[in-house]
């Protein structure tokens, strides 16, 4: 348990007592015994011994429910002494917000009384009835964990009913409701009620659908219960609404929170409401996971003849990671559609199962209640056999003998030659790749004529090979959109009878293109999660010092070795790194599920040296991999990424726009005082422009605005720089160095000792506060997420929790008491850098531990709301930076464009168009014999064929020239769009898009990345060895891989 002090405003917590306490009692006992000595002999000694053993069965089911229900008192509420809330005329003279916010209000009065009658109806017109029912239709046994915990959660929230109507009669007056909230359902009994419901759920619709089945009275009760209400709403849909209250309050108070203006004084309540709630519907959403993947689980354990694997099913429940009904299709030789059947396919730890879908019940029953499936296991194979396969991606299957879907042997001899997935597809790619290898080799004939020809000439050739490489291209387009719905899986079969290892090539259709990126990205991270440095990878503190699940963490997806930097003898540690997103057009679909968010990440030398250095590294693989070193004449202290300004931001700084080719830039803070600006890698990297101050003063730290560069300075003091260098302002905070910046909305603040001053970007209007009372501590380390600021500490280990507009301390947490879980024997941990990301507050220390702390995601306040966790993979030195690096997914890779592909479509006759992969396109052409082994597209020529006389040459009729091959023929971004260096690390620039456009239909990739001295795998108790060289002197970068976000 971490010691953590809270500072909140002071909340209303009193609790409406409901649950009475009930004392177990020795009577059942005793009657037990009594009836059995009034029995036989023998039955007296059995029940002894079993009671002695505390045999579960001897008490009845309904009783332990009788008692447990006991604990809670039946709170009738009076609609006269407690009336609805009922909110007042609208006054005149309100705001706009005031206006918006009175809306908002009666939505939550409308949905709360709407969700309070659901209920209600649950209790009265289908409980009651079947506890009142004679004859009975079900018994009463049955009857209680159908609807367990319902009469509970309509007591509690009758009361905040209560509660509401009382702040609703007065909210002209006070306006605040997010303490109410707070008040409400931060208490422990709610989160026990919902819990309780939410892990019976499943195991409720399982009783519900056997009463169907075995009840033709219940199923008739249910049928004339639906066809007298009025909505026609089923007993699912009255029972499921517990499920959704929670998402459905966060969305409510979210629009409540877009429209309290700052300084409001509802606006800090608001924000905790939004926390409470989140991990309130975090925790049953987990739980209901956990409890729908053991239902699962054990459905499918029941299928399993093999006893070995039913066990380990079984004991496992847990390890299901993911499971989905998908399509498997069979394609004959010409790409038709031989059959097509679904199937359920589950993605455990460390094994992957297919199972055939039995007939699901019914249709009568099905309308009323979800009827889950029976399977029957099909085939199953160890996960790290199991091989993702791109179509034009195949490796040579040297002496394996592949198989086709349905089992049937593929003829041997030069005719079995791999055409799967789309096989035409794939064949006529292979066509053009041998006629452009025929046509590159006329072209060089054509070269050594010695009489000069009309149309037989060196330019005419060479654009036959444009022509084809554009053809090329549009193929590549073909396969990569059959790719967007269709999972293909290499699976390892039985031996045959020599011995010989075989396999077989499995085809899924999903649903849409996000379920085949959740598939193979998935896949991707189960195989990392079985590595050694996984398996354990993080050790936490919930559960007594126990090591977790691998994959629902972050991954230690790889370790590096950064390279030791020394100038002169002088060894050169680790100072920032920060990560330059840049997306890549020919990034193909798979690569982009399983690669490290697109970008580069720079990584910095320190040291107080005379000379500087900055690694690059290319993310575009799964490790990183260094492309670029740049040599700078000092000390690198401080790196940041400024983005290309949106047109909206240039007209907000009053600047004009950028030259045309001027993309986002990389911002250098040195030793001797100076910024360097540096163009992005995919601009070749080069410094476009110095910025100096005036005392040549070492720059510390850096941050950017739209409008302004702001650099902290050893001197105390912040140079603020305009956009395109447009004048300069010298802010003085103190005589302590600026050690950090962090940039929010419409301020930046700025640490100088043991104070943070917040300066208004607009006006650089100033307000300075202290947050450590020890003036000999300075403030180190910032991290913002939601409504908060934390803080780390040049000494000590203790972290702080402030809030971003009172700057009211909220939260106090000891780092040092997670180590414990380790027995380093450490008292204290520095804190040497602080991080948050996808939820997670990610702490490095001075003894090269990397702790994680959950914090809420939404625009809540950032408190720890749970224990931590320590990961097992630690530096030998201090943290030196963590950062994060995230990515989002072309949204082309999730479009559903038809090109009129016919039977090779994946998903219902339509195909997907999709850009071209670089990576497919080096390994399917490496692998084509006829070729040349190289990627026609890497070669692709700078200048436009757009001059040359007549129609260019194409292998197709009149019917290819359309509009999009025109686009492609004439296009001015060719050169810029697919030119490629012949460094294949390095990345082309995508098309331009819109920023936040359409950002919520993407996918995020996101990654975490370390930098520090060494390399070392921590067990609980005591830590081992480093793997690094003798001395430890080995610069490591650790990446943390998180799972996509679908």
């Amino acid at each position: 348990e971490p010691a953590e002090r809270h500072f909140s405003p002071s909340l209303s917590r009193g609790t409406v007592g409901y649950r009475v306490a009930t004392a177990w009692h020795i009577p059942p006992v005793q009657q037990l015994m009594k009836a059995a000595r009034s029995g036989t002999k023998d039955g007296l000694e059995r029940t002894k011994i079993a009671v002695m053993r505390k045999v579960s069965f001897l008490q009845r089911k309904d009783q332990l429910e009788e008692e447990d229900d006991a604990g809670y008192l039946d709170v009738n509420v009076s609609e006269v002494k407690h009336p609805p809330p009922q909110l007042s005329p609208m006054p005149e003279g309100l705001t706009s917000h005031q206006v918006v916010r009175r809306h908002i209000l009666s939505s939550i009065i409308q949905s709360e009384r709407s969700y309070l009658e659901s209920l209600r109806r649950i209790l009265q017109d289908y409980h009651r009835p079947l506890m009142e029912a004679d004859p009975r239709i079900l018994s009463p046994r049955k009857i209680r964990p159908i609807f367990y915990r319902i009469r509970e959660i309509t007591q509690c929230h009758s009361m905040f009913q209560i509660a509401l109507a009382s702040r609703v009669a007065e909210w002209d007056t006070s306006e605040k409701i997010g303490d109410l909230f707070v008040a409400s359902f931060s208490k422990s009994m709610v989160l026990d009620v919902y819990s309780d419901y939410v892990n019976n759920f499943t195991n409720a619709m399982a009783l519900i659908k056997k009463a169907c089945i075995s009840k033709p009275a219940f199923l008739e009760f249910l049928k004339k219960k639906q066809a007298s209400s009025v909505d026609r709403i089923t007993l699912y849909g009255l029972m499921v609404k517990p499920i959704q209250r929670f998402p459905q309050f966060i969305l409510l108070l979210q629009d409540m929170l877009k429209n309290t203006p700052k300084g409001h004084v509802d606006r800090l309540p608001l924000q905790l409401a939004l926390t409470e709630l989140e991990m309130l519907a975090e925790k049953l959403n987990e739980q209901k996971r956990v409890a729908d993947q053991i239902a699962e689980t054990q459905q499918l354990a029941r299928s399993v003849s093999d006893r070995l694997l039913s066990k380990q099913l079984n004991s496992e429940q847990g390890s299901l990671v993911l499971c989905e009904t998908l399509i498997e299709t069979v394609y004959g030789e010409r790409g038709q559609i031989l059959k097509s059947k679904e199937r359920k396919v589950f993605l455990f730890d460390d094994v992957l199962i297919c199972a055939n879908i039995n007939v699901k019940g019914p249709p009568d029953i099905s309308s009323l209640v979800p009827i889950g499936p029976k399977y029957t296991m099909k085939w199953s194979a160890p996960l790290l056999q199991v091989q993702v396969v791109e179509v034009g991606q195949e490796a040579p299957q040297g002496k394996d003998t592949l198989f086709q879907q349905g089992g049937a042997k593929r003829p041997s001899g030069a005719s079995s030659k791999a055409i799967l997935g789309p096989p035409r597809l794939y064949q006529e790619l292979q066509e053009l790749q041998y006629d452009l290898s025929v046509v590159e080799e006329v072209t060089l004939l054509v070269g050594t004529l010695q009489g000069t020809y009309q149309n037989l000439n060196t330019t005419v050739a060479q654009d036959w090979c444009l022509a084809l490489q554009r053809l090329i291209r549009i193929k590549e387009e073909q396969i990569q959109s059959a790719n967007k719905c269709r999972l293909r899986l290499q699976v390892p079969g039985r031996p045959d009878k020599s011995g010989r290892p075989v396999s077989f090539m499995v085809v899924f259709n999903t649903p849409n293109p996000l379920s085949k990126i959740s598939w193979v990205n998935r896949l991707h991270l189960a195989k990392i999660a079985l590595r050694e440095e996984n398996s354990p990878g993080w050790l936490c503190g919930e559960d007594e010092g126990k090591t977790v699940a691998p994959f629902w963490y972050p991954l230690l997806a790889c370790f590096c070795c950064a390279r030791p930097w020394s100038f002169h003898g002088l060894f050169k540690g680790l100072e920032t790194a920060l990560h330059n997103p840049v997306h890549c057009a020919l990034l193909g679909f798979s690569a982009a599920s399983t690669s490290l968010p697109q970008g580069y990440l720079w990584v910095a030398a320190g040291g107080e040296g005379s000379q500087g250095q900055i690694e690059i590294f290319s993310l575009n693989r799964t490790t990183p991999r260094a492309v670029k070193s740049l040599q700078v004449g000092s000390a690198v202290r401080c790196l940041d990424y400024v983005p290309e300004p949106s047109p909206t931001e240039e007209m907000e700084a009053g600047v004009n726009k950028a030259p045309a080719g001027i993309g986002s830039s990389i911002c250098v803070g040195l030793d001797d005082g100076r910024v360097l600006v540096y163009g992005s890698v995919d601009s070749a990297a080069q410094c476009l422009l110095t910025l100096r101050n005036p005392e040549g003063c070492p720059v510390l730290c850096l941050r950017h605005s739209s409008r302004f560069l702001f650099a902290g300075l050893r001197n105390g003091t912040v140079m603020v720089y305009g956009r395109n260098n447009s004048g300069k302002v010298l802010q003085s905070l103190g005589s302590d160095p600026v050690r950090t910046l962090l940039v929010l909305d419409d301020s930046v603040w700025a640490s100088c000792g043991n104070s943070v001053t917040v300066l208004e970007i607009s006006s650089l209007n100033t307000q300075k506060f202290e947050v450590h009372p020890d003036p000999m501590v300075s403030v180190a380390h910032m991290a913002c997420a939601g409504g908060g600021v934390w803080m780390a500490f040049s000494e000590g280990s203790s972290i702080r929790l402030f809030h971003t507009e009172t700057l009211e301390l909220l939260q106090e947490i000891n780092i040092s008491r997670h180590s414990t879980l380790l027995n380093t024997g450490q008292k204290s941990m520095r804190v040497t850098s602080l991080l948050i990301c996808q939820g997670l507050l990610w702490v490095g220390t001075a003894q090269g531990l990397i702790i994680t702390l959950p914090v809420p995601k939404l625009e809540g306040i950032p408190k720890i709301t749970g224990k931590g966790m320590i990961s097992l993979n630690a530096h030998c030195g201090p943290v030196d930076f963590m950062v994060a690096s995230t990515s989002f997914l072309s949204p082309d890779l999730l479009k559903r464009d038809s090109v009129g592909d016919g039977p090779d479509s994946a998903c219902g006759g339509e195909d997907r168009s999709d850009t071209s992969s670089q990576e497919s396109l080096q390994q399917s052409y490496q692998g084509d014999g006829r070729g040349k082994g190289r990627g026609v597209l890497l070669q692709y020529k700078l200048r436009s064929t757009s001059g040359l006389p007549g129609r260019p040459l194409t292998a197709l009729g009149d019917e290819a020239s359309d509009s999009s091959l025109e686009s492609l023929e004439h296009s001015v971004e060719d050169g810029s769009i697919y030119e490629l260096s012949d460094d294949p690390e390095m990345w082309v620039r995508g098309r331009p898009c819109e920023r936040d456009g359409g950002r919520r239909d993407r996918v995020i990739s996101a990654a975490v990345i370390s930098g520090g001295r060494g390399f070392r795998r921590l067990r609980e108790g005591a830590a081992a060895g480093a793997r690094t060289n003798v001395e430890g002197l080995e610069n490591i970068l650790m990446v943390w891989q998180l799972p996509l976000t679908v």
